[in-house]
């Protein structure tokens, strides 16, 4: 019992999917980092793999920069050169995890000199976002401790509120911050934003332009995301997420990779607070490729959420609405599972060639040359990000 395909395919052309520019770089774990041929030496050729993925499979306009990794002298020619491979700039990604000097913390750090250089690393970011038309700055800090009484855990947040109210006071009219969480690592006995309910409390504090952002890699074992999820909904603090899959901690591999179920009940939520298609909420990628090829990876990556997307999309809510009140608990479940179980996959092909896509973006990819191309072209690609 399941919505028919043909009534979901106007909203399922509404998806956006941004891809993260680190993606394509030499990323891998925090031990190695493998390097695979073709891997972009500057932010021009990411952002032009980046088109690349979007072209095959017309979900990705956008790529987010992350700073200082993607530092450049003229932002504005950046954005022109995306715009003429056929995507734009997305969340500027701020970065005080990799200085000596954020050894003990960046904006919780208890030395107002070192909170100050970190608090002016973002102000850096939000200039960044002025010249290429960005709305988001995405913050994620390893801020934290790894003993007990090695810091005073109150004062942190109060310095962190602090901090974090002189950068939104920065934001442009039009521009949001969305503060992620991590539950642990690097700092293994507290970390100070890592759950959704700090993240929630720090923005809230802060005004209607900050909001939570989440990654669906950065909890606990077992935990309920997508109850997070519409948690965040209901209280309109979820302004972005940050897609990935986990098998043991931070995992930041193929989305839906390891319980595609999990990444489908996500959907389902989202769909149901009202999160889908709605600007508000961006739908982003945090993947890094490490043993496998950077393009394919996203590639796959935006297509097991759209064919997730398209099974939230055909559940039938009627239906579940009435076995819920009639208190039908196996009905209710069984149509819920109906739509997880519903193969998609031939008609978002067809989808796809009636919109001048190819019908299997993995193939028309690994057909096209482009891999064997770059990896012709470009000599001693660049490590950057995790790994690096």
């Amino acid at each position: 019992m399941t919505i028919p395909f043909s009534q979901i395919s106007d909203d399922l052309a509404k998806q956006a999917i941004e891809l993260p520019s680190w993606a394509f770089g030499n990323s891998g774990t925090r031990f190695k980092v493998f390097g695979t041929p073709g891997t972009p030496r500057t932010i021009e050729e990411k952002i032009a793999d980046a088109a690349t993925v979007h072209r095959h499979t017309g979900l990705a306009p956008t790529v987010a920069l992350h700073i200082p990794w993607d530092k450049v002298d003229d932002y504005a020619a950046l954005r022109d050169y995306a715009g003429e491979q056929g995507v734009s700039l997305g969340t500027v990604n701020s970065n005080t995890f990799q200085d000596d000097i954020y050894k003990f913390g960046s904006l919780t750090h208890s030395d107002p000199a070192v909170r100050q250089k970190a608090i002016d690393h973002h102000f850096a970011c939000i200039d960044v976002m002025d010249q290429t038309g960005s709305r988001d700055l995405k913050i994620w800090l390893a801020d934290g401790t790894n003993y007990p009484g090695q810091d005073d855990i109150r004062s942190r947040q109060d310095r962190l509120h602090e901090s974090l109210q002189k950068i939104y006071d920065r934001l442009g009219d039009d521009q949001r911050m969305v503060l992620e969480y991590k539950f642990f690592e690097p700092a293994f006995y507290h970390t100070d934003v890592p759950d959704w309910g700090t993240s929630y409390a720090q923005v809230s504090a802060l005004g209607d332009k900050a909001l939570t952002c989440l990654d669906t890699g950065h909890h606990a074992p077992g935990t309920n995301i997508e109850f997070i999820v519409a948690q965040l909904l209901r209280l309109g603090k979820l302004g972005s997420f940050d897609f990935n899959s986990r098998f043991y901690a931070d995992d930041d591999l193929i989305v839906g990779a390891a319980d595609p179920f999990q990444l489908f009940r996500i959907l389902v939520e989202v769909v149901r607070g009202g999160g889908y298609a709605n600007p508000d909420v961006a739908f982003m990628l945090d993947q890094c490729h490490n043993v496998e090829d950077k393009i394919p990876g996203q590639i796959r990556s935006v297509l097991n959420v759209q064919e997730m997307t398209a099974r939230a999309l055909m559940l039938d809510r009627e239906a579940l609405n009435a076995a819920q009140a009639e208190h039908d608990v196996l009905g209710a479940n069984g149509i819920l599972m109906d739509a997880f179980y519903t193969d998609v996959r031939p008609a978002l092909a067809e989808w796809r060639e009636s919109r001048g896509l190819p019908a299997d973006p993995m193939a028309a990819y690994a057909a096209s040359g482009y891999q064997q191309k770059i990896a012709e072209e470009r000599i001693g690609g660049t490590q950057s990000g995790w790994g690096a």
